[in-house]
Order: structure tokens, then C-alpha cells, then sequence
């Protein structure tokens, strides 16, 4: 449930069902840790759980203990240590070498962060959330306050300190604008104030052009992964919704006109895989012009080159390859043999594609794994 829908699908259900529910979610990491900042996991009353937010070591935990943490009513921050360092509130065998800092709070129906979890889920458009994650020395915001901004600029929410509220949605802007979660720390009145500016993007919206067999498992693993799913293909007995039930839509596309009818947009990925090649030609030369931020080719080098140079596009594919939007033939060199093997290296690589990544063993990175999210402080 660790995509936005999921999240939100996971919050209605249990308010629908007269559930308490207290939402815990991880705001700071120090060194490593399984999860990263954004990571979500829900806490029912009755000690019903979904999500994660470690690699297991927290979460039966935090499902005892974050009812009585919150008993108050008030968002409280714990910060889970492998107990090296003193300032441990609990120390645990993380295993990561890292300490983690969780955020519990209360959500009804009313809350704002559930509003807008849910527009991003809904309207498929990233928005950002500014929140407090910890104060020293000055009493007029609160642990758990949170400043909103959507992707058309709209601001939601207000703090009792004109000025520094001035400040934090100049930077969540910016924290928008380039895609990346920070973390702030404000001084105020001889106080300091800390934001975890969480930017937050809606799942992949994955167009697949082809409902062959092989479009089957792509579809599944996408829809596992939580992506948004669409399935489109010129022919009616293929483009079935009983042949893909995992699907978000399935439709019976027009090729003059396929992609707006299945709300291909630059935000998109796309794959091709009709094993058509007058279709996927077709197809390709529309997607050249609209430049989804992933277009990925099913069949050999040569069978996709030939299409380029018949549609006279060579040039502008080469372009579209150097900025990592075009690929062909789709899917990491993994040695898959079989539809779900396929399925597998494609999804692997739009996952590599759209988080600027490779691709290549982690055994081979240098560095960290994930780059760290410093504390940057501002007067």
C-alpha cells in the first residue's frame, strides 16, 4: 500500500469500517535504513496494519505502541536507533546502521494530509507537503503542521508565523519545481523549527500497445507494483477487460488516434508490443512527437531502426535515446527467455529509466545506495 493510492485506498476502507486509524510515517533518516523518507504504514485500533516502513524490525512495534504514543491526540515524532548513539528513544537491530525518525498522527476523514494524498491519487499530478518534524525554543508552530502546494501553484495551509510561513513555500516550491524531498531547519526568534518538504508523485501510468499473451504478465507486475495500468490494441478480441482484470482500462484503440484516446500524456511511459509492425510503426511516429517520458520498443534493433528510417525519424530517435526516453529493443539485458522473464526486465527497466539509474549491479555502484537527504539550514 506504499503507493499514494494505496495508501489512501487503505485509509478509507478502515474509516469505512468505523476504524480508528493512527498513520505513521517515516520524516528523517540518519546513515542508513530500509525505507526512505515518505514511507508510510497504517495502525488501526484493533492492531490491523498495511505498509511498511522498515524492513520488518519496526513495524510490530510501532503497531503496539502508536496508540498509546498518541493518546493525546497531538502528531508526536519517534526517532528508532540501533542504540549505538544516546539520544535513542528505543534501539532496535535495524540492521541498516541507521536510525529512523516516524511521524504518528491521528487522520479522519477531515485531516488535510488525507486531501491531499488523495488529490494526488485522484488527479495523477504531484503536489508537495511541508511538515513540522521537530522545534527548539519557540512555541508558535507545532510537531505534525503542515504547508501544502499542488502543481499549479496553489498554497494550502497557514502558520501562526507570517514570515517563516513565507519561507517554507518558497522552498517547497522549489522542492517541486525539481522533483526532490528535503529536509529544512528554520531559525526563528532565537528558535529552531525542522520540515521534512516531502514532494510526492503519483505511480507510473504505464500505456501498453499490444494485449498479446506477453502483455499479460507486463501488465500484472505493473499492477503489483501499483503502477496505473492501460491496455490498449486495434483488435477487439484482444482488448478485453476479462483478459486483463488487473487493468486500470482496456481499450479497443484506433491507431490514427490511440494516443489520446488512452490519455498518453509526456508524464507517460509507454511500451509497444503489438508484434504488428505497421502498428507499431504507426504508433512509434506519434509517440516521437508527443515524447512520453518513456517509450520503450518490443522486437530486434534492426526491425525498430527500419521503422525510423521509413518514417524519416532517425535523427530525432537518437535524440530521444541520448536523453533516456527512447529504448529499443526494450528491458535490461537480464537473459529473459519467457513472457513473465520479459515482463520482469521491461518494468525493470522504466523503474531504471525514470529514477536515473543504469540499471547495473549494486554490487558495481560506488557509493550509497540512496543519496542522502541532508539537513539544510536557512537564517
Amino acid at each position: 500500500m506504499n503507493t499514494v493510492p494505496g495508501v489512501v485506498q487503505a485509509i478509507d476502507n478502515a474509516l469505512a469500517r468505523g476504524e480508528e486509524v493512527v498513520l505513521a510515517t517515516v520524516v528523517k533518516v540518519e546513515n542508513s535504513a530500509y525505507r526512505r523518507p515518505g514511507a508510510r504504514m497504517l495502525v488501526c485500533a484493533d492492531g490491523q496494519h498495511a505498509g511498511t516502513v522498515s524492513g520488518g524490525c519496526l513495524e510490530s512495534e510501532i503497531v503496539r505502541k502508536a496508540w498509546w504514543l498518541t493518546s493525546g491526540g497531538a502528531p508526536v515524532v519517534c526517532r528508532y536507533d540501533t542504540g549505538a548513539g544516546a539520544e535513542a528513544q528505543w534501539a532496535f537491530g535495524l540492521g541498516c546502521n541507521g536510525a529512523i525518525n516516524i511521524l504518528l498522527e491521528h487522520v479522519d476523514k477531515h485531516s488535510p494530509q488525507l486531501h491531499w494524498l488523495r488529490q494526488v491519487a485522484e488527479l495523477r499530478r504531484p503536489a508537495a507537503c511541508a511538515v513540522v518534524i521537530a522545534r527548539t525554543g519557540i512555541g508558535s508552530v507545532d510537531v505534525g503542521q503542515r504547508l501544502f502546494i499542488t502543481a499549479d501553484g496553489t498554497q494550502v495551509g497557514e502558520l501562526s508565523d507570517r514570515n517563516l510561513q513565507i519561507r517554507v513555500f518558497a522552498d517547497l516550491a522549489q522542492a517541486l519545481t525539481t522533483g526532490s524531498s528535503r529536509q529544512y531547519a528554520y531559525f526563528v526568534d532565537g528558535g529552531e523549527v525542522e520540515f521534512f518538504l516531502e514532494v510526492i508523485v503519483p505511480p507510473p501510468q504505464l500505456v501498453i500497445f499490444g494485449a498479446g499473451l506477453d502483455a499479460v504478465p507486463l501488465a500484472q507486475m505493473a499492477h503489483d507494483l501499483g503502477w496505473h495500468v492501460t491496455v490498449a490494441d486495434g483488435r477487439s478480441h484482444f482488448a478485453r477487460a476479462d483478459r486483463f482484470p488487473m487493468a486500470d482500462q482496456v481499450i479497443v484503440a484506433d491507431l490514427d488516434d490511440a494516443l489520446p484516446d488512452c490519455g498518453v500524456t509526456r508524464q507517460s511511459v509507454v511500451v509497444l508490443m503489438t508484434h504488428s509492425y505497421e502498428q507499431d510503426q504507426r504508433l512509434l511516429e506519434q509517440l516521437l512527437e508527443v515524447q512520453p517520458r518513456y517509450i520503450g520498443q518490443l522486437g530486434p534493433r534492426s526491425r525498430t531502426e527500419r521503422m525510423l528510417d521509413e518514417i524519416g525519424a532517425r535523427s530525432k530517435a537518437r535524440t530521444l535515446i541520448d536523453a533516456g526516453v527512447l529504448h529499443y529493443p526494450v528491458g535490461l539485458d537480464i537473459g529473459a527467455d519467457n513472457p513473465q522473464e520479459v515482463a520482469l526486465a521491461i518494468l525493470a527497466e522504466i523503474k531504471a529509466a525514470i529514477s536515473g539509474r543504469d540499471g547495473g549491479m549494486l554490487l558495481r555502484r560506488s557509493g550509497a545506495i540512496h543519496s542522502p537527504m541532508t539537513m539544510e539550514t536557512t537564517a
